[in-house]
């Protein structure tokens, strides 16, 4: 990978990171199923890797059928996540959130790098303005979702001790 793009991606991801924590921070309450601001965040996020892929999949569907099916099935479960998310299923929501954005960071690396069959034209194309705003989002709903579900398992984990210290009073 040329150096440009590596620090074009690094900055990017730098960034993104640093605007997550922000925002998973914004909202103070204890309850991480209660974090309406990371809960948004995250809805609008995996809204917006759905609609980057909706606006490719003519192209996806046309030259690799197999690619637009996966992208069929991104969309879908993008949206299924926010809907978790919005409805306040909030674990389940950003497991399947965090995993299918994490998962597409990785078919990306994957595409960019060794290709995929019948799809090679996409290798070394690192700087396609859809596919940087794709890394970028999914970089961010990816941390957003492991800062959340870390918070998730903090809180549950202080639960099950308060539990067992009030069984033995």
């Amino acid at each position: 990978m040329p150096l440009d793009v590596y620090r074009t991606l690094c900055v990017a991801f730098a960034a993104g990171y640093l605007a997550l924590r922000t925002v998973a921070r914004m909202d103070t309450t204890p309850h991480p199923e209660l974090n309406h601001t990371a809960r948004s965040a995250g809805a609008v996020g995996l809204g917006a890797i759905a609609l980057i892929h909706l606006l490719d999949l003519q192209g996806k569907l046309s030259e690799t059928p197999y690619l637009g099916i996966a992208y069929i099935g991104l969309i879908v479960g993008c949206i299924a996540a926010a809907g978790l998310l919005i409805r306040g299923d909030v674990r389940r929501g950003w497991i399947l959130g965090g995993g299918l954005a994490a998962a597409t960071l990785v078919g990306y690396a994957i595409n960019r790098t060794l290709g995929m069959p019948s799809a090679m034209d996409d290798v070394g194309n690192w700087l396609e303005p859809l596919g940087l705003a794709s890394v970028f989002v999914e970089a961010c709903v990816a941390v957003l979702a492991a800062v959340e579900l870390r918070a998730f398992k903090a809180r549950s984990g202080s639960i099950q001790v308060a539990d067992r210290a009030a069984a033995t009073v």
